[in-house]
């Protein structure tokens, strides 16, 4: 039983890395659209999703329960 959690544990921390690193991805790649004049509306949209991302991976539980 306490391997259960402790998977449960390393999944989960797992989760948030990879939220926090996608949406770091997300924040830099929107940045780098917005400073093209013609991809700006595309950049906030995407750094926004990032953002969002970013901040879910940091302060959300994702409990299945």
């Amino acid at each position: 039983m306490s391997h259960v959690i402790t998977l449960r544990g390393i999944v989960g921390l797992f989760e948030h890395a990879l939220a926090v690193i996608v949406g770091f991805i997300l924040m830099v790649v929107g940045l780098a659209l917005g400073v093209t004049m013609i991809m700006l509306p595309v950049g906030v949209v995407v750094g926004l999703v990032g953002v969002a991302i970013f901040v879910t991976g940091l302060l959300v539980r994702f409990d299945r329960t």
